[in-house]
């Protein structure tokens, strides 16, 4: 069972458990002046993961993307904002007032950012302000993968407010070169699969208030474990992409690998 810090309560909530219903979420997206900024791009990629979370423990989801300002321009620009985060599209974008018709039945869960609840039902998720640049900010000149932002916000916890400053998105975009190059090495070798501690940490801390930071530490410390076989290390980063969303095998198959080590 997956739990969340209510936005509501400031305690743990239980999201829906029942596996049979279809779970209804709407993203709320505040204002966008011009472009998407980091603010609009952390509700995003926090949904997304959820998302990626209940529908590995089985549950069937749909979602809709709520704007104060919809227009197909709009959704048109977000759709391609949201693939170069590696966000799943939403069902639809909608205004505020249209989540309703759209997901056939209220929202059971709802995710918001910049401290706004206005939801009269079901679960709040409430994502912690992003201090940084505007949209043509999110990535640094010398970056070019905006999934070292989705790196870089998944590496805090989510209802926290963070500063994401030039910095941070090159170290993760550093993490993240590293990460595919060893994947892709490691690809080379007999599979092996996933120790059981691992996953068993892995999966509670994403259960426990969506902890992508602790899933984040595991890989870290999966990926010197001398003791670990290449072949289990390649199932366990693939693993816990699905979850996270950072392309870790986007290097397989490529030549030349650089060596791993």
């Amino acid at each position: 069972m997956t739990t969340i810090i209510g936005g509501r309560t400031h305690h743990a909530v239980a999201l829906p458990p029942a596996r049979s219903r279809l779970l209804r979420m709407c993203v709320h997206l505040p204002v966008i002046n011009g472009e998407p900024g980091p603010g609009h791009a952390r509700i995003l990629v926090i949904a997304d993961v959820l998302l990626r979370t209940l529908e590995a423990d089985g549950r069937q989801l749909i979602w809709v993307c709520g704007l104060p300002d919809p227009s197909p321009e709009r959704g048109m620009a977000l759709q391609t904002f949201m693939t170069a985060l590696g966000v799943h599209p939403p069902a639809s974008f909608t205004g505020r007032g249209e989540a309703l018709d759209v997901l056939g039945g209220p929202a059971g869960v709802n995710v918001f950012g910049d401290g706004r609840h206005d939801a009269k039902e079901g679960v709040w998720v409430g994502v912690g302000s992003v201090d940084g640049a505007g949209a043509h900010g999110l990535c640094p000149a010398e970056v070019e993968d905006l999934l070292a932002v989705r790196l870089a916000l998944l590496s805090r916890p989510y209802y926290r407010p963070v500063t994401l400053r030039p910095r941070d998105v090159v170290d993760a975009e550093r993490t993240l070169v590293r990460w595919r190059a060893r994947v892709a090495h490691w690809a080379c070798s007999l599979s092996k699969p996933v120790p059981q501690e691992f996953s068993r940490a892995a999966a509670d801390a994403l259960a426990t208030d969506l902890d992508t930071p602790a899933v984040l530490d595991l890989l870290l410390r999966a990926e010197v474990a001398d003791g670990m076989a290449e072949g289990a290390k390649f199932e366990t980063f693939a693993s816990s992409d699905r979850i996270l969303g950072l392309e870790l095998i986007r290097e397989i198959g490529r030549v030349p690998l650089p060596e791993a080590g």
